[in-house]
């Protein structure tokens, strides 16, 4: 399996570069999980850091590379944890209002 040496920044890993192995589209993974042991014999807190683009070519735009940016707010990045697919319809578990006469 082929690796790219991706860099970090902010938090605890704040400049370190680590090897990342790369999907078979060749992109390192969009969210990056490192496990912290607890000094204590807890459980282990987890750093959660999300791929972006570490710069864009002159002329078309294209992605360089990526890097990874610390993500403070954890696993709660607005995708719920589970895939979304352009066909899929989004969850409502609102419920119609009995009143409603079209219903």
């Amino acid at each position: 399996m082929k690796s790219q040496d991706t860099p970090f920044e902010g938090g605890p890993m704040d400049g370190r570069v680590l090897p990342v192995l790369l999907g078979m589209t060749g992109h390192p993974p969009k969210t990056y999980r490192i496990p912290v042991p607890d000094a204590a014999g807890g459980p282990p807190t987890v750093l959660v850091y999300r791929r972006v683009p570490r710069g864009h070519s002159g002329k078309l735009g294209l992605v360089q590379g990526w890097k990874y940016q610390y993500a403070a707010e954890g696993d709660t990045g607005g995708r719920g944890g589970r895939v979304r697919w352009p066909w899929s319809k989004p969850d409502n578990t609102k419920s119609r209002k009995s009143d409603d006469p079209t219903g």
